[in-house]
């Protein structure tokens, strides 16, 4: 019989109660009940693994650790090397991330893991965390969209319209990016209320609303418009890298890797800050492990399909950074383009004008996918919280004909919008990294965990070489956040403030409502043990 709890508070059995854990055979049984439509194979995770990861880190990122910016040391032509560290680091977290997805195949992803092995409170913590990485990256990729897309518009500065290449700046920025545009230049007419810009970034609104209107519509249809995107914008990456190997008329003696002060002019210093970089260009496979609800046969396909999405990102990857160090010399002083839009740069510079345009047009098909599957995995991850009481159960409604969380899909929408008009984006993309570290760090501590409490559990996909593969996917992101935490920046003082607040929440809202819960599980036992004495007697 359910425990009575005399009032919903935190005084009595807090401790406990913090650290309930939730058998994952009760997850299951609910999962069961969730009514989510079973859609996806293994290719279509593999086409939503390489939607979420290819975006914006291959299209600008990449120019960065090669090259450097001031604040960072470049790699130089040992990117490749740099982009195989990254790769390896990304690896120990993808192989923990399987096990429990087969293992616990239910919408969630790290938030239901911690849950079964942490108990209420780290998972509400995580779940916390969770939607740092994927909600408020969703409004940051969804901006970066709305920049490729005027950029993409001033290719065409003498065919259409001026009103539409070059807009008012206040229909196509955040407040905080105008308020910077102001201060360099006063004379740029932005309507004010009280002293304030008013900014209405239209396309990213647009964007959004597109987005979560196909996915109320369903997994199904939004895995075929990943794939249209995703086969876009490799098609376009393979035709940089043929165009571009076409145009050497030797092996660069920059690429030879036994001239070590051409091939990495930085050394391993260069190397390993590259790495850092690149390492956020391979994030977004976790998010397949939390629509494994949708999985036709999670056993068996989510590790191929996790797995595999990063085998081809990092081949893709790997090839790009042969070609841009071979057209570009990055040992020394490169060009602003060069930092913005690399690939876009290597095509002009061998006056290939239309395959710049053709470029410009994957980066946009390349930050189409990754909305795609960011929103997905923020809606599948507050379905679950939902699921165990940590907010609105009415966020559990499944629409009738898409077999869809269509209110809650909605809602993610409707505050993204919001935090469109309203974040500093800078701040709030830097802060996605500390969340992505944080739940990869959780994930490889769970499987220690779980492999300890529940040994006998089947695993249909089981670690490699536990416990040392988990724990160096811990010292490898562990030590990237102290590498990060290092750097003078708001958001390493932001993160744990994030944390406070979500700590505060659960103690003011979940705690209380979780108990609530249980004290009407008690009550209705309590009835119907009651009604059936009578009955009997």
């Amino acid at each position: 019989m359910a425990e009575k709890f005399n009032r919903a508070t935190f005084t009595r059995n807090f401790l406990r109660n913090i650290t309930r854990i939730k058998n994952p055979d009760e997850m299951l049984e609910q999962a069961k009940e969730g009514n989510l439509e079973k859609t996806l194979g293994v290719w279509d995770l593999i086409i939503l693994g390489v939607g979420a990861i290819i975006g914006s880190g291959i299209f600008a990122v990449v120019g960065i650790a090669a090259a450097g910016d001031g604040a960072a040391q470049g790699a130089g032509p040992a990117l490749v090397v740099s982009m195989v560290v990254a790769a390896i680091a990304c690896i120990f977290s993808a192989l923990c991330y399987s096990e429990f997805a087969t293992m616990i195949p239910v919408a969630g992803g790290a938030y239901t893991y911690t849950f079964a092995t942490l108990g209420e409170f780290a998972a509400w913590m995580v779940g916390w965390v969770l939607m740092l990485e994927y909600a408020i990256g969703f409004i940051a990729v969804a901006c970066a969209w709305s920049n490729y897309l005027m950029q993409f518009l001033q290719l065409f500065e003498n065919t259409l319209p001026a009103w539409i290449v070059h807009p008012p700046v206040w229909l196509t920025n955040d407040v905080f990016t105008v308020t910077k545009m102001l201060g360099e230049n006063p004379d740029i007419s932005v309507p004010m209320i009280f002293g304030v810009p008013i900014c209405i970034n239209i396309p990213a609104i647009a964007i959004v609303l597109l987005i979560t209107a196909i996915l109320v519509k369903g997994t199904k249809d939004s895995a075929k418009m990943a794939g249209l995107m995703v086969f876009i914008k490799l098609a376009v990456i393979f035709l940089f890298v043929f165009v571009g190997a076409l145009s050497f008329a030797h092996v660069p003696p920059h690429w030879l890797p036994f001239n070590i002060h051409t091939f990495a002019p930085n050394g391993m210093a260069g190397i390993w800050s590259a790495a850092f970089l690149i390492f956020f260009a391979y994030i977004g496979f976790d998010a397949l492990a939390t629509a494994a609800e949708e999985c036709k046969n999670p056993q068996k396909d989510l590790p191929i399909g996790i797995i595999g999405s990063l085998v081809v990102t990092t081949i893709v990857y790997v090839l790009v950074a042969l070609v841009l160090t071979g057209m570009v010399d990055t040992t020394g002083n490169v060009p602003l383009e060069f930092l913005k839009a690399p690939m876009v740069y290597c095509m002009n510079i061998i006056h290939h004008p239309q395959l710049a345009k053709l470029i410009s047009v994957g980066s946009l098909a390349g930050l189409t996918s990754v909305l795609l599957v960011l929103e997905m995995a923020a809606t599948r991850i507050l379905f679950a919280m939902s699921r165990d009481h940590f907010i609105s159960k009415r966020f559990q409604k499944i629409h009738p004909k898409f077999k869809t969380p269509a209110l809650l899909t909605w809602t993610v929408g409707i505050l993204a919008v919001v935090g469109i008009l309203t974040l500093n984006l800078n701040v709030a993309a830097e802060l996605c990294n500390y969340g992505t570290f944080t739940s990869f760090i959780i994930v490889c501590v769970a499987v220690l965990i779980l492999r300890h409490t529940d040994p006998n559990r089947e695993r249909p996909f089981k670690v490699p070489f536990s416990p040392v593969t988990p724990a160096l996917g811990i010292l490898c992101c562990g030590g990237l956040m102290v590498y990060k935490s290092m750097e003078s920046s708001s958001s390493a003082l932001l993160f744990p403030v994030w944390l406070g607040v979500g700590a505060i929440i659960y103690i003011l809202y979940g705690f209380i409502r979780n108990r609530d819960n249980e004290n009407k599980l008690h009550r209705e036992l309590v009835h119907g043990y009651t009604s059936e004495n009578s009955e009997s007697k």
